[in-house]
């Protein structure tokens, strides 16, 4: 691995107009970062990727590298480009327990972040550095929201989350697990016990319906449930998956490896939805796919489509009159998933779009004075690396409003 890194970083022409910097969603400083492993400052590369973005251990295994950072290396254009996401991933690996987390002197005030995923933890580091006393309040016992609930181990290890807990509590960071806010507690609770902001970051945990008869069969699952404990389920050997977006690409290959033998992807469109990489992988594994399928019902016996018609350009002109009934042990959904809405229905003022996706300003105000958001429960199903992104600027708009509360009262 380290030779394959350095190899990797000795490609690296350091462009002075960088355009994978540029590529990626929170302009990590890739050829800085480079410059310092080369020179014998690994602890200083780490440094620098973690200020810049403290899940970058977890954006080096998960990030759609194609097309951010390595899709932009100028090397890529004639050959390979330079494959960052290894150099990131041991800078990263490597550092992440020897990083010096430094924090600015308590200042007295207290934040709750509710939602301990990526965007959470962001929050609740980088309000730790400015001198907030910070507890999380998460609806599940461990934290990393979709990373620990929503990605497959093979995609990225869950002791990596278990690391990145200890480092939380080594700056002061408490964390209340099995707790959720909206039930027992609701936000005019934490307001009242002297919390000075909330940051909600919940995610996005309700499945998108299909809206087909059949759904509530018991041969039908959601990806989102299904991913939470694949061990739950016994799927048989004939899996249907409707969706090839990369959470589709997770099931199937996590399906595959929990024994089914035959499984297979369908899809409306002419072509996956995931990667390109993810794609290769679950082909890879085993998944077949069936393109220009549109679900009619789905059955005990699987599901039923019709054949979707195209034009020359791709277009979808009509759905043929026959209909096919597809034999399959189970059928698993996969088309997305919304936020859940206990915090909406028990916060006076907290106001949803349509999509039941948070209201907020640019900087991720609410609708409700003092409480903020970013993530997936704003953005909808997003990367990793889009949530934390967000979040650099929420945590500048929530310290803004803090100090402001201040001399507001000083006045």
């Amino acid at each position: 691995m380290a030779v394959h890194v350095i190899d990797e970083a000795n490609r690296c022409l350091q462009c002075k107009k960088p355009m994978c910097q540029q590529g990626c969603p929170i302009h990590t400083p890739i050829p800085a970062m480079i410059k310092a492993l080369k020179e014998g400052g690994l602890e200083d590369a780490g440094a620098m990727l973690f200020a810049n973005n403290p899940m970058s251990l977890v954006c080096s295994l998960v990030c759609n590298h194609e097309r951010q950072c390595e899709g932009h290396c100028v090397l890529g254009r004639k050959g390979q480009p330079v494959h960052v996401s290894s150099i990131e991933n041991y800078i990263s690996d490597t550092c992440l327990e020897r990083i010096n987390i430094e924090c600015a002197p308590k200042n007295g005030k207290k934040v709750a972040v509710i939602g301990a995923g990526p965007a959470g933890i962001t929050i609740a580091i980088m309000l730790t550095q400015r001198g907030y006393s910070v507890t999380i309040f998460d609806s599940r016992d461990k934290i990393g929201g979709v990373l620990q609930y929503g990605i497959p181990e093979f995609r990225l290890p869950k002791s990596i989350l278990d690391r990145y807990k200890k480092k939380l509590q080594s700056i002061g960071i408490r964390i209340r697990p099995n707790t959720t806010i909206g039930g027992a507690l609701e936000i005019k609770d934490l307001f009242r016990d002297g919390y000075e902001s909330i940051f909600i970051g919940t995610g996005v945990w309700r499945p998108k319906t299909l809206g087909v008869k059949g759904e509530s069969l018991g041969n039908v699952h959601f990806a989102i449930d299904y991913l939470a404990n694949p061990d739950a389920y016994d799927l048989g050997d004939n899996v249907a998956i409707i969706g090839v977006g990369n959470s589709a690409m997770d099931v199937a290959r996590t399906v595959i490896r929990k024994g089914s033998h035959n499984v297979t992807m369908y899809a409306r469109g002419k072509h996956s939805d995931a990667s390109l990489h993810e794609t290769q992988y679950a082909m890879l594994d085993g998944a077949r796919f069936e393109f220009g399928k549109s679900i009619v019902e789905i059955n005990d016996d699987g599901p039923v489509f019709r054949d979707v018609c195209f034009d020359e350009e791709g277009n979808i002109t009509g759905y043929s009159e026959e209909t096919e009934q597809v034999k399959a042990d189970s059928v698993i959904i996969s088309i997305s998933q919304g936020p859940k809405s206990k915090l909406v229905n028990t916060t006076d003022g907290l106001k949803a779009t349509k999509n039941g996706l948070l209201q907020t300003s640019d900087n991720g105000e609410t609708t409700v004075e003092g409480i903020f958001a970013s993530g997936d429960v704003v953005l909808g199903a997003k990367t990793v690396v889009e949530a934390v992104a967000y979040s650099k600027t929420v945590v500048d708009a929530m310290d803004e409003y803090m100090k402001n509360k201040d001399k507001n009262k000083g006045n």
